[in-house]
């Protein structure tokens, strides 16, 4: 097994797609007519931007997926300019590596893993 999509309750779908494109750059946006849904896949994974309800709301509620990136530092700059909030972190782990999380305009934590050079973000 191997994950697969990655559901993102946000309370404004546009507004999340639009973020999460600023996000991840790389991402590649692909509309599903039969089912009026835009998802935006990253290779054979995908991150689905879906309305929050009563079920599921936005924010920091529980798992967080950790995406690894070249260089922690320039990662974490990247979302703080687009409007992230640093939330925990960051913080040395092992083999030169380091983690944080960074919060989404909607309350979302995505956490980030790389090489992290040991100095104020």
């Amino acid at each position: 097994m191997k994950p697969a999509t990655l559901l993102i309750p946000v309370p404004d779908v546009k507004a999340g797609l639009e973020w999460y494109q600023c996000a991840f750059p790389s991402a590649r946006s692909v509309y599903l007519a039969e089912f009026d849904f835009t998802v935006l896949e990253l290779g054979d994974f995908s991150l689905d931007i879906v309305q929050a309800d009563e079920k599921v709301s936005s924010g920091q509620q529980g798992t967080v997926l950790y995406w690894f990136v070249p260089c922690l530092n320039t990662s974490i700059q990247h979302f703080l300019t687009i409007g992230a909030q640093l939330y925990r972190g960051p913080m040395k782990i092992d083999s030169g590596l380091g983690m944080c999380q960074v919060k989404d305009p909607f309350g979302n934590l995505i956490g980030l893993k790389g090489v992290f050079e040991d100095k104020v973000i």
